[in-house]
């Protein structure tokens, strides 16, 4: 009779295969994945390791060798195939069971063909008449299809989807290019992946699959827009720092975590751009310090206290700061405010928590902000083989942070003060996962990793991805962007890297603010 009941348990929540209950990964389970903060703060389970492929100069393949700056970073693909009279490009050749959870891209001419085969079928699944995603036929709003700010139907610009697309077997993803003479235009993209271990089960992505889940993504796009608040304060103080002064919001219980962190800051009339820079967030749990960051950054508006309105952060009307990160702790948290502005900041400090059952699962919360000033933004042409060795105006990789341990890397924000009168993020993203030679994600520029194309200078919101501020049309001054993951968190077991190689138009110097944000074992 048990052994019945157990079976008709694993039917009813989609979880039965060959009579036993065995984890399943489908596009409905990837979306309420998608909506649920609290899932951040536990390592994945089922486990994954995330992938990105992309068009990256493949000159690059040596670090720090010859190649490894080039900066051709477009029409590049894994081989070409012949398919029934057709030349088709791979750009995406993966085993599963699997899930492409992000797919960003971007061309200057849009003709020609993209085709998805799943579980190596000869037909494509979805076929795309052009470079861009919004003519996949998938009818998304715009949290999960997102088009660039300069997107044009017609020609430039392109778009990032973040509708899950799952895979039991296997996934390739082909490009044909219309005639010859589109071979000549820039055609970029960035696809990045999730791999299952094989014992998991995993439910191939179909239309008629996407028609049945069509209330489930309609109210993923819409909590994507408006996340929740609505939690009840359960500590707060309010506080008039004078220079050079302190506080501190002790909260202590027993297996809780924080569900919302709200900063609220009073007379903002005396050099507010400053203040933002120089009140710093320290919070500690259970006696150790995970976060550092002054409370622009931490936000995710760096310099000045713009505005900004994402899935874990929101800040409104430069004085109310809201963090819808989950952070949990077995005995206590302490939130600290310092105030290293020459004049008194009034302010009142909230949090809401709630019950967080610890296991062996379970992570804190972190994030670090990492400054350097006059950092050295090398010309994207840059030969070493015709300069010296050792010279000090070869481009580098500036590291935003390196992590020792067990966690999963959630995004960073990138506040910049550029020196130059040109675009300073030519340079590419690049993640090392648990000791790599060759980095898991090897990006296509500065603009793209944050979800954007072109040489963006204009602001933008969206749920994962944003750029809050723009001085200047010509990126001159402060710039700030931001990008955090959910579906696309990448899981580590021992290490992980971020950096950013600093290559520009023209060469010059920016100063930099780099935040990360992570969760990791104890």
């Amino acid at each position: 009779m048990m052994t019945k009941i157990f079976l008709l348990i694993c039917a009813t929540i989609g979880l039965v295969h060959y009579g036993h209950c065995q984890e399943v990964v489908n596009m409905a389970r990837l979306l309420k994945e998608m909506r649920a903060i609290e899932k951040v703060a536990r390592y994945p389970e089922p486990a994954y390791t995330l992938k990105q492929v992309s068009s990256y100069d493949r000159r690059s393949t040596v670090r720090n060798g010859a190649g490894w700056f080039a900066n051709g970073d477009f029409n590049q693909f894994i081989r070409q195939e012949e398919q029934e009279g057709r030349v088709e490009h791979v750009m995406m050749d993966a085993d599963g069971p699997g899930a492409i959870v992000r797919f960003w891209l971007t061309c200057l001419e849009k003709p020609g063909t993209m085709r998805f085969y799943f579980d190596h079928k000869k037909e494509p699944t979805i076929t795309v008449p052009g470079f861009d995603l919004l003519k996949a036929g998938l009818d998304l709003g715009p949290a999960l299809l997102n088009p660039h700010t300069n997107y044009d139907p017609q020609g430039k610009g392109g778009n990032t989807l973040y509708l899950p697309l799952v895979y039991a077997k296997h996934c390739k993803v082909t490009w044909e290019f219309a005639d010859s003479a589109s071979k000549e235009k820039p055609h970029y993209y960035q696809i990045n992946y999730r791999t299952y271990p094989k014992k998991v089960k995993a439910e191939t992505f179909s239309f008629e699959q996407l028609q049945q889940l069509k209330k489930e993504i309609d109210n993923t796009e819409s909590t994507l827009w408006h996340p929740s608040v609505n939690f009840s304060v359960t500590d707060s103080i309010s506080k008039r720092l004078n220079p050079s002064e302190e506080c501190e919001l002790d909260v202590r219980d027993v297996n809780k975590a924080i569900r919302l962190l709200k900063i609220q800051l009073g007379d903002l009339n005396r050099d507010q751009e400053a203040l933002w820079r120089k009140v710093m967030l320290k919070i500690s749990f259970d006696g150790k310090e995970t976060v550092l960051c002054p409370l622009g950054d931490f936000i995710g508006s760096g310099y000045g206290g713009n505005d900004i309105a994402s899935w874990y952060r929101t800040l409104a009307d430069k004085k109310t700061l809201i963090s819808r990160w989950l952070m949990p702790f077995r005995k206590s948290a302490a939130i600290r405010i310092i105030n290293n502005n020459d004049f008194p900041v009034e302010l009142k400090l909230s949090v809401a928590t709630d019950d967080f059952e610890w296991d062996e699962r379970a992570m804190y919360f972190h994030a670090y902000t990492k400054m350097e000033e006059q950092v050295w933004d090398a010309k994207w042409d840059y030969d070493p083989e015709k300069n010296p060795k050792g010279d000090n105006r070869a481009p580098i990789d500036w590291n935003f942070i390196d992590v020792k341990g067990k966690g999963v890397y959630l995004g960073n924000t990138l506040a910049t003060l550029n020196h130059m009168h040109s675009w300073y993020g030519e340079g590419d993203a690049k993640a090392y996962v648990d000791g790599e030679d060759f980095p898991s994600e090897f990006g296509t520029g500065l603009e793209d990793y944050y979800n954007t194309s072109w040489a963006p200078v204009v602001i933008y919101q969206t749920p994962f991805a944003n750029a809050t501020r723009v001085d200047h049309t010509s990126s001159t001054g402060h710039n700030t962007f931001t990008r955090t993951r959910i579906l696309d968190a990448i899981p580590f077991r021992k290490q992980f890297s971020y950096d950013m190689e600093m290559l520009s138009w023209d060469s010059g110097y920016v100063d930099i603010a780099a935040t990360t944000y992570w969760y990791a074992k104890p």
